[in-house]
């Protein structure tokens, strides 16, 4: 009963007073373990149960977990105010695989740190009837004071699995608690130990175990994971972690350009890792879209490699979706390209960036019903990040050109008040106001599109349009020269 009192355990009500003391700020995990345990060698699993009995006396939004931090006394006198809404939940178990806290007291290790749950990630994703949320929607929350089941319902997810690495010299132990996000209560915690050279098996473990706890109808045997390790060159694996930042979403020409570097280096050192030559491809389709480059300095750099990729007949998703969306961006002969995505999603139904990849290719090839349901499902996976985003803008495109256009429009304006002006959402939008015979709208958003493309060229943007549907390239074609858009 409320105002009754409850007995307390020394260690948890130890956790509670330090929270208490420190309530102006988040609290990392290794302080807590020092702090409480005094020094003593115990595992992480013990914070965690002493957190979870808190969370059960005090409510489960009483204290707050920071992924990749520690926690917070979340207390107060007023009730938070409730979230937006995410997607409802799904039908099939749902998951958001936190970052990991780095207790490693190393931080040049950030990297490998991020780098494990982006893999782990990545492997739930290949599960069928598993729901996984892209890394790039679960590390948005990386840092901030969150309540887990405000976050459930964000990202629209039943679980969510957090956990802390440690290292000393080359022994890794990395903790994994897996937590219903609605009541913060802990279904399954469990500790693995191995070297840095035993990372892909730790991962495969920690995969397999956790699809086992959420749904034991989910059996490995079902999982079409891909085997096959990336490298077994560590130093290359090592190079291509730091470079994926700036082949994912690099925030400038020269970040790119160092991702690429990073990228090469780890080529160098392992010739058959095609897994990195798959992340050079994607760096450079990053940079073109964000006009940093021209189509033609993309040809030259990977058009050859993003070919060599296809003829490779690559087991591993990643490569054959970005090898494929290259491919297809640069040629006007797509069918090897088609069957690599298509092959890809087969493998890898639940990877946004293999389904965001499956959207554009049937996009370019006139697919637009297929465009718009793999876009959709990568929408899903990735609610908040810019994959998500980037699917989104592409979706808006595919149901323009498939006659939707109200509801293209509706989804462009979206893009167009979310990310602001770039030349991605606006003359797509532009398009489609004319289609639907918005002139004026369309003529209001020419000066921003000039703004965001000085440079801008109609000959040229259309000649770059990847796209097999003739028409749809003629209708813009002449919608750019009505608008007295630049030759």
């Amino acid at each position: 009963m409320a105002g009754e009192p409850v007995p307390l355990g020394a260690r948890a009500f130890d956790v509670l007073a330090h929270l208490n003391a420190h309530a102006d700020r988040v609290v990392g995990k290794a302080e807590l373990l020092e702090e409480v345990w005094g020094g003593l060698a115990v595992e992480e699993g013990n914070l965690t149960v002493q957190i979870s009995t808190l969370r059960k006396v005090l409510g489960p939004r009483a204290i707050a977990t920071v992924p990749g931090v520690g926690y917070k006394l979340a207390i107060a006198p007023a009730a938070p105010e409730r979230p937006a809404e995410g997607p409802g939940l799904p039908d099939t178990p749902s998951l958001a695989v936190l970052p990991f806290a780095d207790l490693t007291g190393r931080p040049d290790q950030t990297h490998l740190v991020d780098g494990i749950v982006t893999d782990l990630i990545a492997a739930l994703s290949r599960v069928h009837g598993l729901l996984v949320i892209a890394a790039t929607s679960s590390f948005a929350f990386k840092g901030k004071a969150v309540d887990l089941g405000d976050l459930g319902r964000r990202l629209g997810v039943r679980y969510v699995l957090e956990g802390a690495i440690q290292q000393s010299g080359d022994r890794l132990r990395i903790t994994v608690q897996l937590v219903e996000a609605e009541s913060a209560c802990t279904l399954w915690s469990e500790r693995f130990t191995g070297s840095t050279g035993e990372l892909f098996e730790l991962q495969d473990t920690i995969a397999e175990l956790v699809c086992g706890v959420i749904e034991p109808a989910l059996m490995v045997a079902e999982a079409l994971r891909a085997a096959a390790k990336p490298t077994e060159n560590l130093a290359a694996h090592d190079l291509c972690l730091r470079a994926l930042p700036g082949a994912l979403r690099p925030s400038s020409a020269d970040m790119f350009r160092t991702s690429v570097d990073l990228l090469e280096r780890a080529i160098a050192l392992d010739p058959g890792y095609d897994l990195a030559k798959a992340w050079t491809c994607r760096a450079y389709l990053v940079a073109r879209g964000a006009r940093w480059i021209e189509k033609e300095e993309t040809r030259a750099a990977v058009g050859a490699l993003a070919r060599s990729l296809l003829h490779t007949r690559s087991q591993d998703p990643l490569v054959l979706a970005f090898a494929g969306f290259t491919d297809a961006y640069l040629n006007e002969n797509r069918d090897m390209a088609v069957r690599a995505v298509r092959q890809a999603v087969r493998m890898a139904p639940n990877s946004v960036l293999v389904l965001n990849a499956a959207g554009w290719i049937e996009y370019y090839v006139g697919n637009y019903d297929t465009a718009s349901a793999h876009l959709r499902r990568a929408i899903r996976l990735d609610p908040v990040g810019h994959i998500g985003a980037h699917s989104r803008n592409c979706l808006g495109i595919s149901e323009a050109l498939a006659g939707r256009l109200e509801e293209a429009a509706s989804i462009l304006e979206d893009c167009l008040a979310e990310e602001g002006p770039n030349g991605g959402n606006l003359m797509p939008l532009i398009n489609t106001y004319w289609d639907l015979g918005r002139t004026d709208d369309a003529r209001r958003l020419v000066p921003q599109l000039l703004a965001a493309m000085p440079g801008f060229s109609r000959t040229r943007e259309v000649r770059d349009f990847a796209i097999s549907d003739a028409p749809a390239r003629e209708r813009i074609a002449a919608c750019f020269e009505a608008l007295g858009l630049p030759e």
